[in-house]
């Protein structure tokens, strides 16, 4: 899993920031500070709107750092549809909600990728 999570982060990461957070785009942007250099990053991410926020699936875990960033910082910017929304609160949530939360087509390769880690991040 290490390997995947280096090959999405020095790849595949590069080429889908062409056009994530653009209007039409399905991938968003969370805008970050590093909690060790200070240093602005910006990642994509898999998200769905939801009342008052985002539901974000964790592929990697809680452990990857734009999610470590985003906690020690206590806010991120997250670019979704050509839109900044700042957010504040995280809140770790179920599997079953968090699924439920993306549409089918999603939802079913996520389960099958085996994805149970979720947060909501609400929007200020």
């Amino acid at each position: 899993m290490e390997r995947l999570r280096l090959f999405s982060k020095r790849v595949v990461n590069p080429v889908v920031m062409r056009f994530a957070g653009s209007a039409h785009s399905p991938i968003a942007v969370v805008r970050h500070v590093g909690r060790r250099s200070g240093r602005a990053y910006a990642t994509p991410l898999l998200l769905v709107p939801v009342a008052g926020g985002f539901v974000i699936e964790l592929t990697y875990g809680f452990a990857v750092d734009w999610y470590r960033n985003v906690v020690a910082a206590g806010h991120c910017t997250i670019l979704w549809h050509g839109r900044e929304y700042g957010c504040d609160t995280f809140e770790i949530i179920d599997a079953d909600i968090g699924l439920r939360a993306f549409p089918a087509i999603l939802r079913f390769p996520l389960r099958i990728l085996g994805a149970r880690d979720f947060v909501k991040m609400k929007v200020q």
